[in-house]
């Protein structure tokens, strides 16, 4: 099985082929600081913000919590491919911090081929 992680911003749509969407605008918003604004959630200093937020870290505990359970029963089921999607606003800090942290949870752990896209990382 395959799976992709796509973070992607609400403004611009949800991606259409999510199996599986988590919704993080709830988290601090790294775009109001204008040091950080210009950065992504590929950098550590945008990741490290994020992360500081005990709703973050806790949100994400509980979802890679949540596909440790999902995703032996999707392999059982002979799904091929499983898409996650990760939204905020944008697209550009949360979702894609927290993109990259599931799919480093999945890789680790899941012994499937992970994938990771960020679909609005480059939209304006």
């Amino acid at each position: 099985m395959r799976i992709d992680v796509v973070s992607f911003g609400f403004k611009r749509g949800a991606p259409r082929e999510a199996d599986l969407m988590l919704d993080v605008r709830f988290l601090p918003n790294p775009h109001w600081d204008p040091e950080l604004r210009p950065l992504t959630g590929l950098d550590e200093r945008v990741r490290e913000r994020v992360f500081a937020s005990d709703q973050a870290r806790a949100f994400v505990a509980a979802a890679e919590a949540m596909l440790d359970v999902a995703m032996p029963g999707y392999v059982e089921e002979g799904k091929h491919y499983l898409t996650i999607a990760v939204g905020c606003t944008g697209g550009k800090h949360r979702s894609v911090a927290v993109a990259e942290a599931i799919a480093a949870h999945l890789r680790r752990t899941s012994g499937l081929r992970v994938a990771v896209t960020h679909r609005d990382l480059g939209a304006e």
